[in-house]
């Protein structure tokens, strides 16, 4: 079997999804290949842009082509993360010239991918992507994959993991490319983004013909089952990451994502997709967590741990602030009392803790209430100093335009983030999106927000009439303008985000 990470998602670490899948395969002894054909076809691109650069005249995109190998070597070394500003101009300069490889219906970048004429948020679209798939950027790389890939290991499955928006096109150009060249082999087609496309109210499969199985939810027992395995001997597997190029991602070295649980612990707030898709909470024993870690740390000599929990449970942070793992580590959780403990910080900062994402949303006690976000804003305030003190950085979530919040609220949100402006770290800001498959989406009067049958999200009249226009305007003209905000925004990486954060944490402390 090939297991398959489609382009285009940041190529800053390797993917966790396939990981846990080799783990499943290689327990049952099923030989597999593992193919991050995101990282090697935006390689791909990079190390061959330099001829479609040639006629370049701006001094940006010049500069680029012209830095490309040295940029190239610079983000994945460490001297680069002591300096904000040159790390930047890395990045956006990379970014830029992977802009120029393609042509002026394209955009391509180091996270995402899209076309002027095509959308992920079309079956039609995405089905028209399968029929052509030598219109995709990236043909010529996965032509020539995919057809040495067949003839020297002679596969007969290939799964593809589908989680961002940012992949479907290029999944489904890869996809049309192997049932053109080569037709016996079966196609399953999983991950986050399939998961929430099946689990709307409204999902009918448009992709009968194409794709063989469709997976929902975790993958690694459905996999095993339609490979045949009838003896699954494990509920959890420890991921398996030796098929990976570990050297090849843009970071300092391996960051190793890993997955403690799927769900959430919490799942109680409003509009929450967890929550819509009806996800459970599945954790790993804690106990588990931390000898497959140990394991994997030994193996793959990482300079960071991802913990991709939707929200790191108690019990984990108190197994590693009992049980460091002495490596660096980040990952998100729920603001809670267990926070406000300064020793019990000091403790997660010693086990290796260098950043916890936070999603606070809203500054307002009664928005949180009415959220049902079972958050104290004073104890998220004695969170902050708590996580400060120990050395920590907070890396908070904020969400404007929902039904619950108004003009009003969200002022009292910028309010909140000047007063702990030396508190928190970074900042993302989000507007606030109608899931389709929330129960609360039947209160308010809606309308198409997408065009496309695949589309998650819808637009709503919000009951305070505080739209998105205004919200936009709210957060370009007054949030964003406030002094103490804008010094926390220049904070975040370009375009790797939460991802890169850590890593300048690491290096200014």
């Amino acid at each position: 079997m090939l297991l398959i990470h489609p382009p285009v998602s940041k190529p800053c670490e390797p993917p966790a999804g396939l990981a846990r899948l080799s783990g499943a395969l290689k327990q049952h002894n099923i030989r597999h290949e593992v193919l991050d054909a995101n990282i090697e076809a935006l390689l791909f691109v990079l190390n061959n842009v330099q001829s479609n650069g040639s006629g370049a005249t701006d001094r940006w995109t010049v500069r680029a082509f012209r830095n490309l190998s040295r940029n190239q070597g610079l983000i994945k070394d460490w001297g680069i993360y002591h300096h904000t500003d040159r790390y930047r101009r890395v990045v956006m300069d990379l970014n830029r010239a992977l802009r120029m490889s393609v042509n002026n219906v394209a955009a391509l970048s180091l996270a995402d991918y899209h076309h002027d004429e095509f959308s992920p948020l079309k079956s039609a679209d995405l089905l028209r992507a399968a029929e052509m798939p030598e219109m995709n950027p990236f043909y010529p790389y996965f032509k020539k994959r995919f057809l040495g890939l067949a003839q020297k290991n002679n596969f007969s499955v290939a799964g593809f993991s589908l989680n961002y928006l940012s992949q479907a096109l290029c999944t489904f150009a890869m996809i049309g490319f192997m049932r053109k060249e080569l037709p016996g082999l079966a196609i399953v087609l999983g991950g986050g983004l399939v998961t929430s496309w099946m689990k709307n109210p409204g999902w009918s499969n448009p992709f009968h013909g194409l794709v063989d199985h469709l997976v929902a939810g975790p993958g690694e027992k459905r996999l095993l089952s339609i490979l045949g395995v009838k003896d699954i001997q494990a509920e959890h597997f420890t991921p398996h990451y030796d098929f990976l190029p570990l050297s090849d991602y843009l970071s300092p070295g391996l960051v190793l994502p890993y997955s403690a649980s799927g769900g959430c612990n919490w799942n109680k707030c409003s509009f929450c997709p967890e929550k819509a898709e009806d996800n459970p909470y599945i954790p790993v024993p804690v106990d588990n967590v931390k000898s497959s870690l140990d394991i994997l740390i030994a193996q793959t000599n990482p300079v960071l741990i991802h913990f991709l929990d939707s929200s790191m449970s108690p019990a984990l942070l108190k197994r590693l602030a009992e049980s460091p793992l002495h490596v660096p580590w980040y990952g998100f959780t729920r603001i809670s009392k267990l926070l406000t403990d300064t020793d019990f910080c000091r403790a997660l900062r010693k086990s290796g803790c260098v950043m916890l994402k936070l999603g606070l949303e809203s500054g307002d006690q009664g928005v949180l209430d009415r959220m049902q976000k079972g958050i104290n804003l004073e104890t998220a305030s004695a969170a902050l100093r708590a996580i400060k003190k120990a050395g920590i950085a907070a890396y908070v979530y904020l969400l404007f335009g929902t039904p619950q919040e108004t003009l009003a609220e969200a002022r009292k949100t910028l309010e909140f983030v000047v007063r702990h402006r030396e508190e928190i770290s970074f900042i993302n800001l989000a507007v606030f999106n109608m899931p389709l498959s929330s129960p609360e989406a039947d209160k308010f009067r809606h309308r198409k927000f997408y065009e496309g049958d695949l589309s998650l999200y819808t637009d709503f009249l919000h009951p305070g009439k505080w739209n998105r226009k205004q919200v936009r305007r709210f957060l370009d003209n007054e949030f964003r303008k406030n002094r103490a905000v804008s010094e926390i925004l220049k904070n975040d990486p370009p375009v790797f985000t939460s991802n890169h954060a850590p890593l300048l944490v690491m290096k200014k402390g």
